[in-house]
């Protein structure tokens, strides 16, 4: 019995809207239906080049069209919660892109909201899905090389500076923490859970955003050195060492790559996952299941594990005095 086809809308028309809809070509049963931004003749654009019957130059038009299964949301992170709501009080499925929200209670407002309308919502956290590390997850767990004993990882590039750059706009969420240090965070969460204890110290752009954040999490016999950058190029990977081994996450850590086995007598694997699409396709096709099986929330990107990641990213703000809604001193 072949499966009915999803119709995915998609709010915001940038670059990962792009990269989304790339990917939604590549699962089977799936079409890019609408594509909504604040400029119709930027939906249009982005409509005409994927291939999306309708394009809309509002948010709500597209919410409104019944014809719509699924909505990504692909705004900047202060949008994600008004446009979650958005569409959840149209009862369209939400698959929102990371960072949920820019705190806690944007979250939990979004998750009762869902609540309410009995309608899907999920955390586009794309890593969750992703082959090599649900591989490196469950070999951790299993005790493979024993247990942790220190996590490594990084997320750093460096882009040119522009105040009009939503990565750089803190008054959207801009700055390194929630674009990038959201992957080390959840690495280090998803392997050692919550953390005992958080140190934290940032650098910041003279608009007030951070442009790097370095991080330690404690726990009782393990810790993380986590660490996100604006200022330069790094590896981005993600190390674990274990009692008789280490198992590192190629970089970048965060989407497809490889992973490598190196065990107590210095013996190396390198493990090679079978990737055909830039990665958002695990994440897409997963939703799609969750449609069809009329659940209203993920089992892999669950709620609690939306809240925990969220609730330490908080966290990690108040240490380190990064207030989205406070301005800087030159502003």
């Amino acid at each position: 019995m072949s499966l009915r086809t999803i119709r995915w809308g998609i709010i915001g028309a940038g670059k990962i809207a792009k990269k989304f809809a790339e990917d939604l070509k590549t699962v089977s049963n799936t079409e890019l239906y609408g594509v909504a931004s604040r400029s119709l003749s930027k939906a249009e654009k982005f409509a005409s080049e994927n291939n999306a019957t309708v394009a809309y130059g509002s948010y709500k038009e597209l919410a409104n069209d019944s014809r719509v299964d699924a909505i990504y949301i692909a705004t900047p992170h202060s949008y994600h919660h008004p446009h979650t709501l958005l569409c959840l009080k149209q009862n369209i499925p939400v698959l929102c892109e990371k960072p949920f929200a820019l705190n806690l209670q944007e979250v939990n407002e979004m998750i009762q909201t869902a609540k309410d309308h009995n309608t899907l919502l999920m955390e586009a956290m794309w890593t969750a899905f992703l082959p090599h590390f649900n591989y490196v997850e469950k070999l951790l767990k299993s005790n493979h090389f024993g247990t942790i004993l220190k996590l490594e990882a990084d997320f750093g590039f460096n882009p040119v500076y522009d105040e009009t750059s939503r990565v750089f706009d803190k008054s959207v969420g801009g700055g390194s923490l929630m674009d990038i240090g959201i992957y080390p965070i959840f690495a280090a969460l998803s392997t050692l859970g919550l953390p005992d204890t958080i140190e934290a110290k940032a650098k910041y752009f003279p608009n007030g955003a951070d442009a790097d954040c370095e991080m330690i999490f404690s726990y009782n016999n393990s810790e993380a050195y986590l660490k996100s950058t604006l200022l330069e190029e790094t590896k981005t990977e993600a190390i674990f060492y274990c009692e008789k081994g280490i198992i590192k996450i190629n970089g970048r850590f965060h989407e497809p790559t490889t992973v490598v086995l190196i065990d107590q007598y210095g013996n190396k694997e390198l493990k090679t996952f079978d990737y055909k699409s830039i990665g958002y396709s695990y994440e897409i096709a997963h939703f799609n299941q969750l449609i069809r099986q009329q659940k209203k929330e993920s089992e892999i990107m669950s709620f609690e594990r939306s809240r925990a990641l969220i609730a330490t990213l908080d966290r990690i703000r108040g240490i380190i005095g990064l207030d989205y809604h406070k301005k800087s001193a030159t502003e």
